[in-house]
């Protein structure tokens, strides 16, 4: 395999369309289609008593109006539940339009098409629904109290409860172990609701075909694929006959996981019922209101540890909020509950969750997935520990480390994907020691000293984690020769910026010996590519790198045995360069890897006329069509599929400086240091954006982004003049490092890094201000109010305590 172009930072192949302007997003599509808008639900909490459309019929425009009764069949059923799970004993979905109680505000009551998006705008809101108004249940702690129920049906809110315990070598449960421990702590940290915010929402655009009572639709979507099942299924339609494609998207974030959206079974359902055309596209307040967040937690942790700071024992339970519905089952808290590890030895492990139901916007996977609340709880326990000590934070984290010889590594847990959470290889003690070099740790103390001279607060934080990456079950690649010498690469999964067009072409071109201009990437096309699971969870490179890698080396394979017989040479004796089959050591023997495409379908010289000349003079002059040798198929292509044995673990450590203002507590990151273990590079340019864009949502995520509800249930800020997010003058220059530790668990050695720039800012912000101001922070997000109130508290306290430092954890 020539792999040269393995860890070359080649510049990514679709920015030029991007930034120019020819994109081709969903709204760009479908100019002459029906619109469709939705009346959603002002009531976090209601029955539906009556339903009154008559305002709207005299809309001029107006083409139809549904409600949950015009339905019917599978369509009207509850959507479905994705990620089924034994825990999950009261997993709930929504229907596709509210049937007796919406559960959320902007949950979709009707649905309105028209001639245009104004005029159904305009007849929605003459449709008038009478709410009967029900107690909402909003917040975790008041889910918990259970005072009042989400569903009639679900004793205390709680639709999940999940329990893991790993006993400590000694074979001490995690309660014991915290009891025998020298020193023990216990405290509480929370994680606020956040949600994804692309630049583009959701959409979906649907044509119905009567003449073969086909469908095509396009989403905005992360699981073309998987749509194109989902909307089969529910319109009980022949998968053959529904064709799904995701166009440029315009970011994802795990917001367009979910399969499907209401939306996406509807629009269709409208085309095929009108015979038109049919599309619609979400606005900003229905992303807010009507798609899915993610985030909140609250953990309540114990921890047991010995004069150097190793963890004997630790017993966290936490309370995650899933919002009104569970469509994705308990993936989040479960990811939080095994990642919380990261890369350490824990002697004694017990992790408790409840998934507790409450009356706002469902929750699904923002990018990170539960790892940064789990990252959150872990790290701030370390940084107590050591502050307890009076050891430093470096060296508590050091001394807890998995060591490169334990690999692989068993947690003794169960992931995400249900297999065992092993992780693969690693360098652990390394990271660390290049994060410290590379943010300056050692020195900090005299700048933080000269800088608090001056007037200034300067603090330093650091964090480590662990990410599980490359989840199954599988992904597909299919790759193809043209008798032009172009390379045609096709994969399920979908693209929303992540570069894939440039990373596999990289991949293709290294294993098939061609220049990476001659290739052509396409993806989230069910025409092309029918059977894939999607875009989430670092899975592309991991599972649709390794299968387009699959694929070619078929395809090379194949294309050594064509091109052997016309040089009269053993396959073994030829190698592909520059899309030239040659003998090694002669290079005037070869044929061009076009011409093994026209020789490996012979009719392909009935329409090429120069490429069966080149074939004439390849072979010696004869022009009789060849035959398909025995066990082989026509054409130069090959499929192939790649599952995994687990999860590959990537890992990585950040640290940054930040600065506080005495006066306004506003927080400055002034410098950004990430070490990133991705396994072996194949664009460590993409890599290096992946990590960047990652850290920006996580500053948002630490300091600016939250959901707030009233007692209501009522979003009070579903805007963006509202919902604050960082701009890039609030990102410092991030400055980078690359560990590889290559995977054993896959042919190309690739682990994912699409989230692992946010996952643990949140803990080192917390970690830096704490630093900067003596003050425990066991809350993020974290605004300039919020330290203001702490620093108060903390003076009061002060006043109050006799010597004790304010907010420190309590020992037990």
């Amino acid at each position: 395999m020539t792999t040269k172009l393995f860890g070359e930072p080649i510049p990514r192949r679709e920015d030029p369309r991007l930034v120019t302007g020819r994109g081709r997003f969903l709204d760009d599509l479908g100019g002459r289609a029906l619109a469709a808008a939705f009346v959603r639900s002002p009531h976090a909490h209601a029955r539906v008593v009556d339903i009154d459309v008559a305002g709207a019929l005299d809309v001029e425009g107006l083409v139809a109006v549904y409600t949950w009764d015009d339905l019917g069949g599978r369509v009207g059923e509850p959507l479905p539940l994705l990620i089924p799970h034994p825990a999950l004993t009261h997993g709930r979905t929504g229907y596709p339009l509210a049937r007796d109680v919406v559960r959320h505000v902007g949950e979709p009551v009707a649905m309105v098409v028209a001639t245009d998006r104004y005029l159904a705008e305009d007849a929605a809101d003459r449709i008038l629904v009478g709410y009967e108004p029900l107690p909402p249940v909003v917040g975790i702690e008041a889910a918990a109290a259970a005072d009042h129920l989400v569903h009639e049906d679900v004793p205390g809110n709680a639709g999940a409860r999940l329990v893991q315990e790993v006993p400590g070598p000694d074979g001490l449960s995690a309660p014991a172990a915290i009891e025998r421990a020298p020193h023990r702590l216990e405290f509480r940290l929370a994680i606020e609701r956040s949600a994804s915010m692309p630049l583009e929402g959701r959409g979906v655009y649907a044509r119905w075909d009567a003449d073969d009572e086909s469908l095509r639709v396009y989403s905005s979507t992360q699981t073309s694929t998987s749509v194109r099942m989902a909307i089969a299924a529910k319109l009980d339609l022949p998968p053959a006959k529904v064709e799904v494609i995701a166009p440029d998207v315009g970011g994802g974030f795990g917001v367009k996981i979910v399969h499907p959206w209401p939306e996406e079974i509807l629009v269709p359902w409208a085309a095929r019922l009108l015979g038109r055309e049919v599309k619609w596209t979400e606005d900003r307040r229905e992303h807010f209101t009507s798609s899915a967040h993610e985030r909140g937690q609250v953990h309540f942790v114990r921890v047991g540890f010995d004069d150097e700071g190793r963890i004997l024992g630790l017993d966290v339970r936490f309370l995650h909020d899933h919002g009104a519905y569970t469509p994705y089952g308990i993936i989040v808290p479960i990811i939080t509950s095994t990642q919380l590890l990261g890369p350490y030895k824990v002697g004694a492990y017990r992790v408790e969750f409840t998934s507790l139901y409450t009356n706002t916007v469902q929750v699904t996977p923002y990018r990170g997935a539960g790892r940064p609340q789990g990252v959150f709880c872990m790290e701030r326990t370390m940084d107590r520990v050591a502050v307890h000590l009076g050891r430093d934070r470096t060296l508590v984290r050091a001394a807890n480390l998995i060591q490169p010889g334990d690999f692989p590594y068993d947690q003794g847990l169960t992931f995400q994907d249900g297999r065992p959470l092993i992780y693969d290889s690693g360098d652990y003690p390394e990271l660390l020691r290049m994060v410290k070099e590379l943010i300056g740790w050692d020195d900090f103390g005299k700048a933080q000293t000269e800088a608090a001279v001056r007037g200034r607060r300067l603090g330093l934080g650091l964090a480590c984690y662990v990410e599980g990456t490359g989840v199954g079950p599988y992904e597909g690649g299919h790759v193809e020769v043209d008798s032009s010498g172009r390379v045609h690469v096709s994969t399920g999964l979908t693209s929303q910026g992540q570069g894939h067009q440039t990373v596999f072409a990289q991949i293709a071109a290294a294993e098939l010996g061609v220049p990476i201009e001659d290739i052509r990437v396409t993806t989230g096309d069910t025409r092309r590519f029918r059977y894939a699971v999607g875009t989430f969870a670092s899975r592309a490179a991991v599972l649709s790198g390794n299968a387009i890698a699959l694929a070619c080396r078929a395809l090379r394979d194949k294309a050594l045995r064509i091109a052997a017989d016309a040089l009269e040479a053993d396959p073994r004796d030829l190698e592909i360069e520059d899309g030239i089959v040659r003998i090694r050591g002669n290079p005037a023997a070869s044929i061009p890897l076009r011409t093994v495409a026209v020789l490996s379908n012979p009719l392909r010289y009935a329409f090429d006329e120069e490429a069966a000349r080149a074939t004439q003079f390849a072979v010696g002059g004869s022009t009789d069509q060849p035959p398909v040798a025995e066990g082989e198929q026509p054409g130069l292509e090959g499929t192939q599929y790649y599952s995994p044995v687990r999860s590959t673990f990537a890992a990585g450590a950040h640290a940054a400086i930040v600065e506080t203002d005495p006066d306004t507590a506003e927080v400055r990151v002034l410098r950004y240091a990430v070490v990133h273990d991705c396994g072996r590079l194949i664009n460590p340019r993409i890599v290096e954006g992946q990590i960047h864009g990652g850290v920006a949502q996580g500053i948002g995520g630490a300091l600016y982004e939250r959901l707030i509800y009233d007692e209501h249930g009522q979003l009070l800020n579903a805007s963006f003049m509202d919902f604050l997010m960082p701009y890039a003058t609030e990102i410092p220059a991030i400055e980078t490092a690359h560990l590889e530790t290559p995977s054993p668990l896959n042919p190309l050695g690739v682990k994912g890094a699409g989230e692992a720039g946010v996952i643990p800012v949140s803990a080192v912000i917390a970690a830096a201000i704490e630093d900067a101001e003596g003050i425990r922070i066991e809350e993020m997000p974290i605004s300039p109010d919020d330290l203001f109130r702490l620093r108060e508290r903390a003076r009061r306290a002060a006043g109050e305590s006799s010597g004790a430092e304010a907010g420190e954890a309590r020992p037990v």
